[in-house]
């Protein structure tokens, strides 16, 4: 299982953070961010961190034969240093992280506390700058249902400030044509292939799709109510019919095409979540409302034109 989390703010205030659960869909392309947790970031509350912290616990009790893959933005890197049991953490480093080699060993008769850290490694830029050509690997990676060509470089180091017990794998990913710079991920798996560490950060641009669609789609960021509880219940519900909807139309329709022949856009190939809603709209009136009508032809053609219209703009 991979999981991403994020925060939103929502107009009215609310500071949410959302665990999510990626899903490949069976056709392809991006992955699928389906909310499976989420909590609310008070003022005076537990900090971001021990409510992303709080989730994943959650969630490995949820599946205690599983190991978990998270992705987060920088802001949750130092989950790393969290005790998070059976769950490897992979993040975007800060460019100015002081890392270092492990600390020598101790010799016999050696006096004085042991040494917590080694010796002091080059800046990111600098380290990138001195890895000899040979030791970059060429790999083709799979970043959000694209195939992209990097370089990478992979070793083990230690984040002291983040994670001052073990090491981390830090990975540097290069263009090969030289247009973007270089890239500075980590992940606390330190037997995983370095072509997933820029796959798995990569798929956490699903969350934000998750966050435009709750608020575009679902109303989530103009809720009915702004007293007591409501906001909060308001933003919680759309982010699990999100979830819903999308979990539904997977099992129902899978790869089947479910959107109409637009004119201006004939190179579409795969259900956005507009589509989705739309099916599952179309699904529930023709139970509900013209379950009981006459079956004649013209009859059946009005309504499956009229569930059309309604369905794609409500």
């Amino acid at each position: 299982m991979r999981s991403t989390r994020n925060r939103v703010v929502y107009a009215w205030g609310l500071n949410l953070v959302v665990l999510t659960l990626r899903v490949q869909p069976p056709w392809g392309g991006e992955p699928l961010g389906l909310p499976i947790d989420v909590r609310l970031h008070r003022k005076d509350g537990p900090t971001l961190l021990d409510l992303a912290t709080e989730m994943v616990r959650e969630v490995a009790v949820w599946f205690p034969e599983r190991t978990l893959r998270l992705s987060g933005d920088g802001a949750y890197a130092p989950l790393a240093g969290r005790d998070l049991q059976r769950t490897h953490v992979t993040s975007r480093l800060r460019r100015d992280a002081a890392l270092f080699e492990l600390p020598p060993p101790r010799y016999k008769g050696q006096r004085g506390r042991p040494a917590k850290k080694g010796c002091r490694l080059p800046t990111l830029a600098e380290m990138a700058q001195q890895v000899p050509s040979e030791e970059w690997q060429r790999a083709k990676v799979d970043v959000r249902g694209k195939t992209r060509e990097y370089l990478l470089y992979a070793r083990p180091v230690l984040w002291y400030k983040v994670s001052p017990d073990r090491q981390v794998l830090l990975v540097i990913v290069r263009d090969p044509a030289g247009l973007q710079p270089d890239d500075y991920f980590f992940t606390t798996d330190l037997e995983g292939l370095a072509t997933a560490v820029p796959r798995d950060y990569g798929g956490r641009w699903s969350i934000e799709d998750t966050f435009r669609s709750g608020k575009q789609f679902l109303g989530a960021e103009d809720p009915q109510t702004r007293v007591g509880d409501g906001p909060e219940r308001a933003a919680v519900l759309s982010f699990w019919t999100y979830s819903a909807v999308w979990t539904w139309y997977v099992s129902f329709h899978g790869t089947e095409r479910t959107w109409p022949n637009l004119p201006w856009y004939p190179q579409k190939t795969t259900p956005s979540f507009p589509d989705a809603l739309a099916a599952l709209r179309r699904a529930l009136w023709r139970q509900r409302i013209f379950a009981g009508s006459d079956p004649a032809p013209h009859l059946t053609k009005i309504q499956s034109l009229l569930l059309e219209a309604l369905a794609t703009a409500a």
